[in-house]
């Protein structure tokens, strides 16, 4: 029996300012994570490319302007965790304008560097950016009953 669930399509920027640190923000008042840090992004509205939904909620959260072409996609991550699935895709950013601060959904904003993450971050978010950014794997999956992240497509 296949159960009907929904499928989350997510995209996610990843900004690294000059050292190499990682823009992140503190959820505040969402409903998934919220009190982590986590990457600015979000679900992709219908009839909104990829790219596009990252760029739109950067904007949205944490105040920064990229446009879409000047994104680099890093990677996608396929996810089947505790009965919600989904796709996040990871785009990159190493230019914008504007200065980071915490808008909707966002309590603060913060510089990391992707091996010293804040130990309040979204539980995903570590395996991710050391398959992602670090490693230059394409195509990451968490499913329940893994051990840990499935990864393929190394580079």
């Amino acid at each position: 029996m296949t159960l009907n669930r929904p499928f989350h399509l997510v995209a996610w920027a990843i900004f690294l300012d000059p050292e190499g640190r990682v823009l992140l923000g503190r959820r505040s008042g969402v409903s998934y994570g919220n009190g982590l840090w986590g990457l600015p992004g979000g679900h992709v509205e219908p009839g909104e490319g990829l790219a596009e939904a990252a760029a739109r909620e950067a904007l949205e959260e944490v105040g920064v302007q990229v446009a879409p072409p000047a994104l680099s996609i890093l990677g996608v991550s396929r996810y089947d965790l505790d009965g919600v699935q989904g796709a996040d895709f990871f785009f990159a950013a190493d230019a914008w304008e504007g200065t980071p601060q915490p808008l909707a959904g966002t309590a603060e904003v913060g510089w990391f560097a992707p091996a010293s993450l804040p130990p309040d971050v979204l539980p995903w978010l570590l395996p991710v950016l050391e398959a992602h950014l670090q490693k230059g794997v394409r195509v990451s999956e968490q499913v329940d009953g893994m051990e840990c992240l499935r990864l393929f497509d190394e580079r």
